[in-house]
């Protein structure tokens, strides 16, 4: 490891192992207490974040991908669970029109499970097992739901990506507009990062930290990114996107086939049919006063549907598939995104 850490000896009390799916909530999710996850974090990327008017490099060698991992503090809601205690590998049904054959025309299907929930500012997680074959994006995100619109819309998104080109990495990315019809082009702070494991193959805990001063990202509570106010990108309106990230948001999750090769890989349809999969969710309000963070609720799907005071079914056209709710099943605790095909 490139870094050397002295913490005090209590912080190995955050890796007392649970479950994941237990319905106990965490101490800090039985008090009314707030819960600052942002003084103690840890940022880990391929090149220097900064945490406050310093900046401080850190080596990409640096990210923790077992439950060795450093957790933010010693308030931070546990890790993914053992493997032991995961939910089963489903075998992941066939498509209906059974092996794909490239010399038939087909129709593909994604799906996108849409929150109804408005949010500004606060702390989202999801346990989830993502998708991946070539051209197919897996992601959890936030979104002002008006972006699409552009023209006088202003755009506000910010993203976990799993491309299907290399499972074992994923990416960050924060997206602004300013609202102004002469302006086409969003403003895009890309960046990819290593798993140290293939996102595919198992469980592991997503998380995006969205406060008036930062936003942040994290791979079982490790901290990975985090943009900060005041770093900028051009001169436009919307350059400072941290200040720009003003608008209401909803969370989402979708599994769509891209139309750009370079970014996610070739889509051909080969590999089908993949399915994006998540244990539970978790979302936190964000308390101005105090800089931290109060539990607000957690999904675990379980039931035969999801909930639909929370959450809807995309049903619209995303580059190379149609979204529809034939997608999205509610199966042991887990709710389940396919990407498939029809001839």
């Amino acid at each position: 490891m490139n870094i050397k850490l002295i913490l005090p000896a209590c912080i190995a009390l955050a890796f007392v192992a649970c479950s994941d799916k237990d319905n106990s909530l965490s101490p800090i999710e039985q008090s009314s207490e707030t819960v600052d996850l942002s003084s103690a974090t840890v940022p880990v990327s391929s090149e220097t974040v900064p945490l406050s008017s310093a900046s401080v490099p850190v080596s990409s060698a640096t990210v923790p991908a077992s439950s060795e991992a450093l957790p933010l503090s010693s308030a931070t809601v546990p890790p993914a669970s053992s493997a032991s205690n995961e939910p089963p590998m489903d075998e992941i049904p066939p498509a209906a029109d059974g092996p794909f054959d490239p010399n038939k025309k087909y129709t593909f299907y994604g799906a996108e499970l849409t929150g109804t929930e408005l949010f500004k500012y606060g702390r989202f997680e999801a346990r989830m097992r993502m998708a991946a074959t070539s051209g197919t994006v897996s992601s959890m995100f936030l979104n002002y739901d008006l972006s699409w619109k552009k023209g006088d819309e202003p755009w506000n998104e910010i993203d976990i990506e799993v491309l299907g080109k290399d499972p074992t990495k994923w990416q960050s990315n924060v997206l602004t507009r300013e609202a102004n019809p002469s302006i086409n082009d969003l403003t895009s702070t890309e960046k990819i990062h290593d798993f140290n494991f293939d996102a595919t193959k198992g469980f592991h805990l997503y998380a995006i930290v969205w406060t008036p001063e930062y936003v942040a990202w994290e791979i079982d509570s490790v901290e990975v990114r985090r943009d900060v106010i005041g770093q900028t990108h051009g001169s436009h309106a919307d350059a400072d996107q941290v200040k720009f990230l003003t608008e209401e948001q909803t969370l989402r999750f979708n599994l769509w086939a891209s139309k750009t090769p370079s970014w996610t890989g070739k889509f051909t349809g080969e590999g089908l049919p993949v399915e994006q999969h998540i244990d539970y969710v978790r979302v936190y309000s964000y308390d101005p006063a105090t800089k931290g963070f109060v539990f607000k609720w957690q999904d675990d799907f379980d039931g035969n549907s999801i909930d639909y005071s929370r959450w809807s079914e995309g049903n619209w056209e995303m580059e190379n598939v149609m979204y529809r709710d034939l997608n999205i099943r509610v199966e042991h605790g887990l709710v389940k995104l396919r990407l498939d095909y029809e001839e």
